[in-house]
């Protein structure tokens, strides 16, 4: 293999000039920011080594802000939960957790901090720097003048969160139905739910999410590893090869044409997976929605509909 092959696999580090991209439209905007650019030598091992420009802005420097107090809330929290012992912070860190009020508060607003009041302000400054992201990518890719699938690809998974930590629990009348922040606690809320409504596993639509779960990860290493497999053909070149097809789509073509006698073109790939991807929590979230709500035992639902045995 020549030293001349450039990806990810090879010694050769992209490195040239700055490159700075398309300026948005409010280029002035993005001046202050055009000179905070560099290389990374260990980004170029695994990458393009420049690191920037890194245009924040109103929107990105508020979900920040947000970001860091949501964090710091839950993170001294679990830390006064072990006598503010840095030691046990750190060993017990993955149990620790910042748990939403009891049931007997329902869905007040104002519970004592220390019965899920924290819970709740850490939840709005999470989802405030959430949706201010969201409204920071899809405003960058409108100012870069390119589609907003990027953004509204984040939409699917701010669905799936929001139904856990917000729009389940007021339907079902009571902030207790939300998620702990914390990272085997969540987990173990999630085995709990299962148990709680008759095992998540009959509920169609969560099936429906683990299907574009492993389907999008396929769909992913599939159109990766063909890619890299053409790379000596210019197969990452991928624009040029959508509109003039080159040696790298059409071998990949005749690759998995042989191998299932179908392939996805250079640019379809991008929509399967995009689809599957963005329907992994779309479909996720309307599992969990119903779950409580509609259905109360997901092993008699499926025995009623021919869906398990009796």
């Amino acid at each position: 293999m020549s030293i001349d092959y450039q990806n990810i696999f090879t010694r050769v580090q992209v490195r040239g000039p700055i490159h700075y991209g398309p300026l948005p439209k409010q280029a002035d905007a993005f001046d202050r920011d055009i000179e905070n650019s560099t290389f990374a030598y260990w980004m170029g091992k695994i990458g393009d080594a420049q690191i920037g420009p890194i245009y924040l802005g109103t929107l990105g420097v508020a979900s920040l802000i947000c970001g860091f107090i949501a964090i710091e809330i839950i993170g001294l929290n679990m830390l006064a939960s072990v006598n503010w012992s840095p030691t046990a912070f750190l060993r017990q860190f993955f149990w620790l957790a910042l748990e939403p009020p009891a049931p007997e508060y329902g869905l007040s607003i104002f519970p004592p901090l220390e019965k899920g009041g924290w819970w709740l302000m850490a939840g709005f400054f999470l989802t405030s720097s959430i949706l201010l992201m969201w409204a920071r990518i899809y405003t960058r890719s409108r100012a870069l003048g390119y589609g907003t699938h990027t953004a509204w690809a984040f939409a699917a998974a701010i669905w799936l969160y929001l139904v856990l930590g917000f729009i389940r629990p007021i339907l079902m009348g009571s902030w207790s139905e939300a998620v702990p922040f914390g990272i085997f606690p969540h987990l173990d809320w999630t085995g709990a739910f299962s148990l709680r409504y008759g095992n998540l596993f009959y509920n169609p639509f969560h099936a429906l999410s683990i299907v574009f779960l492993y389907g999008s990860t396929l769909l992913f290493a599939m159109h990766a590893a063909t890619i890299l497999a053409v790379g000596r053909y210019g197969g990452e070149r991928e624009v040029e090869q959508i509109v003039d097809r080159g040696t790298a789509s059409e071998r990949a073509a005749l690759f998995w044409r042989w191998t299932m006698g179908f392939n996805a073109s250079m640019e379809s790939i991008h929509r399967w997976a995009w689809w599957f991807a963005v329907l992994c929590p779309l479909t996720g979230g309307i599992g969990i929605l119903i779950t409580g709500t509609l259905v109360d035992n997901w092993f008699d639902w499926a025995t009623v509909h021919g869906y398990a045995v009796q």
